[in-house]
């Protein structure tokens, strides 16, 4: 029995229902630390009810609930640049109160409002989808540029607030199209408030630059991945494996706000409570039989950004979560791979950050901060300030940033897989001259079942080390097959996505694969760094669900980017499970063996120095 540590990078507040909304809101500690105390009458914020109109034919009325938070400074003649914002999923407008309040004491007209379903706004949470949560911003942004109709003083929208004309005002979109009401506005937040400035870009091209951060690009590999895929992409045409804690926590939490808000809105509680129809008959048939039904994938897609790519063509931001098993840097990198393709300005950070923990250190968070700063204060104000490099990762062995031009950074390290370990189970070797013949069988579990003991994904990495709940990985015997390095000579700086090609037997499926999804093997690879006192971190929790269509052919896996230091005296471990207590895996046990003895058989790294 194998005992593998997840990562350390945790946070010690406890855990609230709120948590995911908690993470997005990191981001801005820096931000406000750097912010004078005596500044704080320097703005005036004002609590608005706003109408919009959604879905087909914006045949939907919604009530929208936010603060707008303006410099005392701006006037009709002295106007200012403004940001949109919105909350993390469970969380409300308030949330971004500590980044509104900064923003608009540097100059910034800021409206903070509370995204469909959530923090008092009525209606169903529809996932960001552009049709409804893109359509709804567009319609804030009207009203920065100076609209009415839209805002009000009261929830019945029986008294009209005062037009904004405190705002500056573009000569036209970036669509060449000149409006009546253009204001020079970006948008900022983080996760589920991250995919929405996707969406409100999708149908709005009078937004300016955004800075979406640690969210997605694929909802369905977010919530069901399939790491057989290409690199650069999370799009797969066969579905994964869904992720059981995390789906849990998003309709717990769904619920609640929905209930919290029913006597307003009671209609939020009809059918699928709180949520688009689609979302509870998806996760209910996902978590059963471990993946989304073509219509459930469709419905994901279209709330998702890798769908309307095209339409993103304005300055965009990346900031993703290194610690992150929801939305893990995978998903930034298919994202700024297809905006930088197509010639969108695009940059990316990956900060330590994410939905699964990460405390920065005091320097790392000043970078990321200035960063964002930068770009709002270059495209919003028009200021001569740099943006910073194309791409920058977080290094939580130094605590500190690097910067580089390009990505992919650094240069490819291959391990072949190899028998013979005197430790059990297989090597790791350098050169295919040394790979030796060997192989490792396991079987997967029944009905999908875990293999595996270890934190729930969605609450682990609120955890502080060592309380009760706090749980090693745990390998069960016989579940799954693993192969190590030999002690490392010299510290070994990994930046990117780890690559595994690996040829796998399993008869029993071969035999059932072709009839879809049910009849396929689900497997789980996962690398970790093994301490020289045998200790091993599964590197942030990360894992890689990969369902094999057709066993008889090579299987090629991306698993997650990572950012992360093996020390000199280490060792780099692969295992490939037939399981994991935070996913659905293949319903029927199946047999599987791995055999080496061929150099075509490969781990490669993506290696920095």
């Amino acid at each position: 029995m194998t005992l593998h540590r997840r990562s350390q990078h945790r946070t010690s507040a406890p855990r609230r229902v709120t948590a995911v909304a908690a993470a997005a809101a990191l981001a801005v500690t820096g931000l406000v630390a750097a912010q004078p105390a005596t500044a704080a009458a320097s703005y005036t914020v004002t609590s608005l009810h706003f109408l919009v109109h959604v879905g087909p034919q914006h045949a939907t009325d919604c009530d929208v609930v936010g603060d707008l938070y303006l410099p005392k400074a701006a006037s009709r003649s002295h106007r200012v640049p403004s940001i949109l914002t919105t909350n993390g999923f469970g969380g409300s407008d308030a949330d971004q109160a500590p980044f509104a309040e900064t923003e608009a004491k540097l100059g910034y007209a800021v409206l903070s409002y509370s995204g469909l379903g959530f923090g008092g706004s009525s209606c169903p949470i529809t996932l960001d989808d552009p049709t409804y949560d893109g359509a709804a911003a567009k319609q804030l942004v009207t009203y920065l540029g100076g609209g009415g109709g839209i805002a009000f003083t009261d929830a019945k929208h029986t008294d009209p607030a005062p037009r904004l004309l405190d705002v500056i005002h573009d000569a036209h979109d970036h669509d060449g199209v000149a409006h009546a009401h253009d204001p020079r506005v970006g948008m900022w937040g983080g996760s589920y408030g991250g995919e929405i400035q996707f969406a409100a870009a999708d149908v709005d091209p009078r937004i300016d630059a955004i800075n979406p951060q640690i969210t997605w690009n694929d909802l369905s590999y977010s919530l069901g991945p399939n790491n057989a895929t290409p690199r650069g992409s999370v799009t797969t045409a066969t579905p994964g494996a869904t992720k059981l804690t995390w789906g849990v926590l998003f309709s717990s939490v769904g619920l609640a706000d929905g209930v919290q808000y029913s006597s307003a809105d009671p209609y939020r509680l009809v059918g699928c409570p709180n949520f688009a129809g689609f979302v509870c008959e998806a996760l209910v048939t996902g978590g059963t039989t471990g993946y989304f039904q073509p219509s459930d994938v469709a419905a994901f897609r279209h709330a998702s950004v890798e769908s309307y790519l095209k339409n993103i063509r304005i300055p965009v931001l990346l900031d993703q979560g290194e610690d992150d098993t929801l939305f893990n840097l995978n998903e930034a990198v298919a994202t700024y791979k297809a905006l930088r393709d197509q010639g969108t300005p695009v940059d990316m950070m990956w900060r330590l950050q994410g939905h699964s923990g990460g405390t920065p250190s005091a320097a790392g968070l000043a970078y990321e901060n200035a960063r964002i700063q930068a770009w709002f204060d270059h495209y919003l104000k028009g200021n001569k300030v740099g943006t910073g490099s194309r791409f920058a990762y977080y290094r939580d062995w130094t605590g500190t940033f690097a910067q580089s031009s390009h990505y992919p950074v650094g240069s490819t390290r291959s391990y072949y897989l190899s028998g013979g370990s005197a430790t059990g189970g297989g090597d790791l070797a350098a050169t295919p001259g040394s790979v030796a013949s060997g192989s490792q069988s396991f079987t997967t579990a029944p009905a999908g079942a875990p293999t595996t003991l270890s934190d729930l994904d969605a609450i682990g990495g609120e955890l502080p080390a060592g309380t009760a709940l706090d749980v090693p990985d745990e390998n069960l015997p016989g579940t799954y097959a693993t192969w190590q390095t030999p002690v490392l000579t010299e510290a070994t700086d990994v930046v990117g996505s780890p690559q595994l090609r690996v040829d796998i037997s399993a008869p029993t499926a071969a035999a059932t694969s072709a009839a879809g999804p049910a009849g396929q093997v689900v497997l789980f690879a996962k690398v970790y760094d093994v301490a020289p006192d045998g200790s091993e971190n599964l590197i942030h929790g990360l894992v890689a669900p990969f369902r094999v269509a057709d066993p008889s052919e090579p299987v090629r896996v991306t698993l997650p980017a990572i950012a992360h230091r093996f020390p000199a005296g280490d060792r780099i471990r692969l295992v490939v499970a037939g399981g994991d207590t935070n996913y659905r895996g293949g319903l029927t046990p199946t047999p599987v063996t791995i055999t080496s003895g061929s150099s075509s058989q490969v781990l490669t790294l993506p290696v920095v120095g």
